[in-house]
Formats: C-alpha cells, sequence, structure tokens
C-alpha cells in the first residue's frame, strides 16, 4: 500500500504521487475498482458449500457440499456436475431434472453458504489456508494471515487461480492496491532483496 501524508487543508496526498493532482487521483481510483462478482456470476468448485431450497418440498431442501469430484449428490436426480457452473445454472439444472416426472413445476433456489478458501504463503507472519470472504482484497488476506514478514516486498507478489481444467497462474505484481482474491487462490508473497 502506498503511504500517505497530510498535504494543504489535510487532504491526503501519496507520496508516490507528490502532491495531490487529478491524474493521481484518477490513477489510484481506477486502482481502488473491485472486481467482484455477484452469487449468480460465481463460478463453483470442489470444497464450496450450498444451500439448495426446493419450496413446498422440506425433504429436498439442505445445505450441500461440493466434493472433490466437482459434483453434488442430490435426492432423486443423483449427481450433479457443479464444478466450473454457476449457482445460477445449478438451478436450471436441478428444476429441470425434478419437473421430468418428480416434482410439477418445482421452484427452485440455489446460494452459496460457504465458499472455498483460499492460501497464502511466503513472506506472511502466518502463511496457511484461510476461509474466504466475498470482496476480499489482497490487503485484507495478508492481514488475515498475520501482516508482511519484515523481509516482504510488499509491491511483489504471485496469485494461482484454480480454473475448471487446473491452474492458472497471474503473473508476478508490482501493485495490490484494491486487488480481489477468489476462493481458491494462492498468494505468495515475494522477498525483497537487501
Amino acid at each position: 500500500m502506498l503511504p500517505f501524508r497530510r498535504g494543504k487543508a489535510g487532504a491526503r496526498t501519496s507520496a508516490a504521487c507528490g502532491r495531490r493532482t487529478r491524474a493521481c487521483d484518477a490513477r489510484v481510483t481506477t486502482l481502488q475498482q473491485p472486481i467482484t462478482a455477484t452469487n449468480g456470476d460465481y463460478i463453483l468448485g470442489a470444497g464450496d458449500k450450498l444451500r439448495i431450497t426446493v419450496f413446498g418440498e422440506a425433504d429436498l431442501t439442505g445445505e450441500y457440499n461440493i466434493g472433490g469430484g466437482g459434483s453434488i449428490a442430490f435426492p432423486l436426480i443423483g449427481d450433479i456436475a457443479a464444478r466450473g457452473r454457476t449457482p445460477t445454472e445449478i438451478q436450471d439444472t436441478i428444476r429441470t431434472r425434478l419437473g421430468a416426472g418428480y416434482i410439477k413445476d418445482p421452484r427452485v433456489a440455489v446460494e452459496v453458504l460457504e465458499y472455498r478458501t483460499f492460501y497464502i504463503l511466503g513472506e506472511v507472519n502466518k502463511p496457511g489456508e484461510y476461509p474466504y470472504r466475498t470482496n476480499l482484497t489482497l490487503e485484507q488476506a495478508v492481514a488475515t494471515a498475520g501482516g508482511y514478514t519484515y523481509r516482504a516486498n510488499r509491491k511483489r507478489f504471485a496469485i494461482t487461480h484454480p480454473n475448471g481444467a487446473g491452474q492458472e497462474l497471474r503473473p508476478t505484481f508490482k501493485s495490490s492496491l484494491g486487488l480481489q482474491v477468489q476462493p481458491g487462490d494462492t498468494i505468495r508473497i515475494l522477498e525483497r532483496f537487501f
């Protein structure tokens, strides 16, 4: 994070930008805009926990975990492939399969109860696995892991993001301002060289 100092009339100015200018404000604003996804756009994966509600059918309503194979075992209709799909797609699949001979005009709702964990390694005080929260930024993830060590390079890190086919390596970044962490990400805080 960039250090700030007080300028004229108490306005905060960035040390990297020097005095407060519109160009500096625009750059910081652009970097701080979070990249968010709504619950319907979220891509499911192994380890996510869902609440599936079938209205009027208490026996089918409940909490379901997506297993290591990427599927949900649902009563009456069997396994549903969930990895790489959105909650809305799962909802439509359940509605279609239940409507094909089990329930007349089923009404189904799917929501994510618990997201997959994220991992943080490298130059943090408590590296490990941590629960994901919506709109989690890199700075918040580092704080969750006990902060930076004295050897940490606060401007360089790498993030590995799992996708449906395996893993996608995001390049090493030089600025973390407002960067969103996703469930399942592995963050490596790099070491600085003296």
